[in-house]
């Protein structure tokens, strides 16, 4: 018992303590169940309204998430509402089985990649903080966005459950910590094994709960962050983990813990204060970083390259058709450049900007939005973003992001803070993060 102790001191200390999780009860139809993460698809209502059809009819988590494809409707009250009122009637009426308490390891498979490999845990919301001038052991990659904050914050005020899309990544060059969790978790039978809706892969996850695998987490996590002083230029505040996906839910659920503190400040170990999230190594071979497109509103062709031309040693060449676009765009290139598509036009953007691509384009984005940040859109796929481009039912210019390399990422975050929002996605729309497991975060 004293080692166990010692074993969870080590992890509190690293910002993380062991879940209780709660899983659907035996019978439920899995696949109707977990579903894809709000922030995706957000503009296809029918990808979304495929969810609601093959959701229907059985418990899913569905009903408990707010899609922000369907933010900016005028039934943003009603939304949220019954989106409290299907965890609490879940919650009564049995659809969960006794909770489990542990970490879960999990491994999914995808489309495009096998074998993801994750760690389901919880973390301490005092350990992380988005404002860009912090320096927590847990921190975002990207830049956050105040204004995206309220309306997750409301879903998230007054619920009785969480579910999880939030993604940390741990700097892992051995890739030893999760493959050994692995090995050790595997030798039990799995607690969940499904299909995912929509041909999205497939996930299973075994429970970790042993003394032993508490000690090898918090032992392997600790050198991690022993390593990080090193590693990361003599950086004075190493860090352990960062933010991969689900940023702006992890700054709500912050926003809530800290609302809770300043107005009942004595219970300071409330289940508001921490975060159920998903843990992945950057090293992952499973794991490919994408960029994130933009899509901008309300503006063509010309203008945009006329905005563009702001870039330092700006460029600008015709490109007869889509796929020499996209080709070009993927090109090893010692410049960045940008793929630009509207009114059935397309050229090649290129600049002498270092750096990754987003730190150039989006303060020139973000002055063209001006108080209207609704004008730009973030796209995860470039077969949507080509979609939407074709659409004739409003004037908008699609622009085309370059590859975008995960080595370095660390480092670049721990020396210069988090890299401009949305710079990039971990893998394609459809890998994206299911919801599958739960967790209590009221008394």
């Amino acid at each position: 018992m004293v080692h166990m102790e010692n074993y969870l001191n080590k992890l509190n200390s690293l910002g993380l303590q062991i879940p209780t999780v709660l899983l659907p009860a035996q019978g439920c139809d899995l696949v109707k169940w977990s579903v894809i993460a709000c922030d995706q698809f957000t503009q296809d209502r029918d990808y979304w309204e495929k969810v609601k059809t093959t959701a229907a009819g059985s418990p899913s988590t569905f009903n408990m998430i707010f899609p922000e494809v369907f933010l900016s409707d005028d039934d943003a009250a009603k939304r949220i509402e019954d989106i409290h009122s299907a965890m609490y009637r879940y919650l009564q009426d049995g659809v969960f089985a006794q909770p489990h308490k542990g970490f879960i390891y999990i491994e999914r498979d995808t489309p495009y990649q096998k074998k993801r490999r994750g760690l389901v845990a919880v973390i301490d919301l005092e350990q992380y903080e988005w404002l860009p001038e912090t320096r927590p052991l847990i921190r975002c990659t990207e830049g956050t966005v105040p204004e995206r904050l309220p309306p997750r914050m409301d879903i998230r005020r007054g619920a009785p459950l969480e579910l999880p899309h939030v993604l940390l990544l741990i700097d892992d060059e051995t890739d030893n910590l999760l493959f050994s969790l692995g090995e050790k978790a595997k030798k039990n039978a799995a607690l969940y094994s499904t299909s995912l809706m929509m041909e999205s892969g497939h996930i299973s996850g075994w429970l970790l709960d042993s003394e032993n695998d508490i000690n090898f987490l918090s032992e392997k996590l600790d050198e991690l962050l022993n390593r990080s002083v090193s590693r990361y230029n003599g950086n004075t505040s190493p860090f352990l983990f960062a933010v991969g996906d689900g940023n702006h839910s992890l700054a709500a659920a912050k926003g809530i813990w800290t609302e809770y503190k300043n107005t009942k400040g004595a219970d300071l170990d409330h289940p508001c204060r921490y975060a159920l999230v998903e843990i992945e190594n950057i090293y992952d071979n499973a794991i490919q970083f994408e960029p994130i497109h933009r899509l901008v509103f309300d503006i063509g062709f010309d203008k945009m390259i006329s905005l563009l031309s702001k870039l330092p040693g700006f460029s600008n060449r015709s490109i007869d058709n889509i796929n020499e676009l996209s080709r070009l765009c993927k090109n090893p290139s010692a410049a960045n450049c940008f793929g630009i598509i509207s009114e059935n036009r397309y050229a090649l953007i290129e600049t002498s900007a270092a750096g990754i691509a987003t730190a150039c384009l989006q303060p020139i984005l973000d002055e063209y939005a001006g108080e209207n940040p609704q004008l730009i859109d973030y796209i995860h796929d470039e077969d949507e973003l080509f979609r939407l481009a074709c659409k004739t039912d409003r004037l908008c210019c699609a622009i085309l992001l370059p590859p975008v390399q995960k080595s370095g990422l660390f480092e670049t975050v721990a020396r210069l803070g988090p890299l401009p929002r949305k710079s990039f996605s971990m893998g394609h729309s459809i890998e994206k993060r299911f919801y599958f497991e739960c967790r209590s975060i009221c008394k």
